[in-house]
């Protein structure tokens, strides 16, 4: 599939935490100072109805998580860790790859158990089910209270779509982040990346009208010299990068090559498609990478991006968003690090700030899912139990919990049956905010679901409530969301939110979000990939860091030409068949609309 919801392969599923909208969290009391929230937040854990009858959960059950998504290795603990525990018996023990490396796929694979639950990526999916590796759920699934309902219409034909390696349509693995909407829908109020910065830093050099990115660089110099420093003397940086979400290519840069209308399909290491369905080349001369790898250069030759960039984390990043020292912000949920209702009620946010020649693409809601799935391990010694947890999980039970926390202590219900935030639950992802022991103890943020990914996606309808389960999107967190902030912002920009916006001005083309089998490469092009795959990461962050114009088109004229030597054509011609794929998907979605 495209990378489309569909947070980068090496995102956290923060947006389960993080916060959407321009501002989030109304500003909260400090964590000791709410006992009744506390005792709700007993109540909630210890009122969860028991796991069905027929299972045997005396016995302590550790479940071994391999997970693509995770950004954590070892035991789930916290909050999460405890309610789990003392619900199904079950302790998390989750391997990372995207902690511990890339070969520890191939190391667990080549042993022949990758693991009990499994969330890995569509491609893998394919190379396991032939291996004998994968667990073949059709009864399973069929029998479960909550999962049975997602079958006929999107487990079926997810998984007949791997008709080469599943002949017979046998259901093997659940696809992640489904939505109840519709397949050509898109229901957020920002795209996933576009540029977002400080409201009240932008408006402090006058507001200038951007038309393209040299006056995004201006502005964003004329801000660094008015706010060189946080308040509290943390440096600001207008530009921060950082390596650990790359894979195929350069993840900060494949993900603004969407402002211009380019996207880089999953699993595809060459190309870039847009929304008419031209395919171009990665190294093309005229390639959207090799403009957004120029305008790095020259925010670098500007002095804009923060020296920390090729040696720090996603970890070290979100600290800095927390904190308020990134100017230039460019994915829809990195808001949630800083923004507050209370600091929207002050004018103090990230908001988008759109830049005038910008043609954004986004896809749609996650109808069909977004490229990886859950899946049980062929060995996994006690897989009814494994499925009842991923029942549960995919219950608005197991939603909520996962996606906003404890009833009572995160949030309540108003007179009309629907939910609205608690003064803590407003700020518990940002402030951390301290778990009673009773409950597991530990910071909320840190005891959140370390699977970092679900099966039934926010932007599915809770039953009980008639919204969403992301809270960005009840009625009441809207409601209080209409601060000096928002109103400021709708006012200078004549739109509801950002999407608005966008569509209003004809700057965004929403495709159809297409979540299928693209096929496995052949073990030649699977080691040419590799290599490209490097070597193409490693000269766009030599090229940011360039010491000047020459050095960066010697670099790019040297990465052209030794990529041909490593193959390079022949995993052209094979993405270039997978990109066609998703083409002829997306207009048969639109035609069918």
């Amino acid at each position: 599939m495209l990378k489309t919801r569909n947070l980068p392969k090496k995102a956290l599923f923060t947006l389960a935490a993080l916060t959407l909208l321009g501002a989030t969290a109304i500003s909260g009391c400090s964590s000791n100072s709410n006992n009744s929230n506390n005792s709700k937040a007993s109540d909630a854990t210890n009122a969860s109805a028991a796991p069905g009858t027929g299972i045997d959960h005396s016995k302590p059950l550790t479940i071994t998580v391999f997970d693509n998504a995770a950004n954590y290795q070892g035991e789930q603990t916290g909050w999460y860790g405890k309610l789990i525990k003392d619900k199904f018996n079950i302790t998390l023990n989750i391997l990372a790859p995207q902690v511990a490396g890339d070969q520890l796929y191939k190391t667990r694979s080549a042993s022949g158990d990758l693991g009990d639950l499994l969330v890995i990526d569509n491609s893998q999916l394919e190379e396991l089910i032939p291996a004998g590796l994968i667990m073949d759920i059709t009864d399973k699934v069929k029998n479960t209270e909550y999962l049975s309902k997602f079958v006929d219409q999107h487990f079926k034909p997810f998984n007949a779509a791997f008709e080469k390696v599943n002949p017979e349509g046998k259901i093997y693995g659940l696809p992640t982040f489904v939505a109840d909407t519709s397949p050509t829908t898109f229901s957020e109020e920002i795209p996933y990346s576009s540029p977002i910065m400080p409201w009240d830093y932008y408006k402090g050099i006058g507001a200038p009208k951007l038309n393209n990115l040299t006056d995004l660089l201006n502005a964003l110099k004329l801000m660094h010299e008015k706010y060189p420093a946080t308040p509290d003397g943390k440096p600001i940086v207008p530009i921060t990068l950082w390596k650990d979400w790359d894979n195929g290519s350069m993840e900060n840069v494949r993900w603004l090559s969407n402002w211009y209308g380019f996207e880089q399909p999953d699993g595809t290491t060459t190309i870039q498609v847009n929304a008419k369905g031209d395919i171009v080349p990665l190294i093309d001369d005229n390639s959207m990478y090799k403009k957004i790898l120029q305008f790095y250069f020259d925010a670098n030759q500007m002095g804009l991006v923060d020296p920390d960039s090729p040696s720090q984390d996603w970890n070290k990043v979100s600290e800095k968003l927390t904190n308020k020292q990134v100017l230039l912000l460019w994915y829809s949920w990195q808001r949630g690090f800083y923004n507050t209702i209370q600091r929207g009620e002050q004018g103090d946010g990230n908001v988008a700030v759109p830049i005038g020649d910008t043609h954004i693409i986004q896809n749609s809601d996650a109808f069909f899912g977004n490229g990886r799935v859950f899946a049980i391990g062929a060995k996994a010694k006690n897989p009814d139990r494994i499925m009842e947890f991923m029942d549960w999980m995919s219950s608005p039970e197991g939603l909520r919990y996962y996606t906003n926390g404890f009833e009572g202590f995160n949030y309540e219900k108003t007179a009309d049956g629907k939910f609205k935030l608690t003064e803590i639950g407003q700020t518990a992802f940002q402030e951390n905010t301290p778990v009673p022991d009773q409950y597991g103890g530990g910071g909320y943020q840190d005891g959140q679901s370390k699977i970092n990914s679900m099966i039934v996606g926010d932007f599915s309808v809770d039953p009980d409530t008639g919204e969403f389960y992301n809270k960005d999107y009840w009625s009441a967190t809207i409601e209080a969301n209409k601060t000096a902030l928002t109103t400021d912002w709708q006012k200078t920009f004549d739109a509801v939110n950002a999407t608005d916006y966008y569509r209003k001005n004809n700057m965004i083309d929403i495709v159809p979000n297409i979540n299928t089998s693209l096929g496995t490469d052949s073990s030649d092009i699977k080691n040419k990939r590799s290599q490209i795959s490097d070597y193409v990461k490693d000269t766009s962050w030599k090229m940011i860091f360039s010491k000047n114009q020459a050095d960066f088109d010697q670099l790019w004229t040297k990465l052209k030409s030794d990529l041909v030597g490593l193959g390079w054509n022949d995993v052209l011609a094979a993405d270039t068949e997978k990109a066609q794929k998703i083409v002829k998907l997306r207009a048969d979605a639109m035609a069918s609309k």
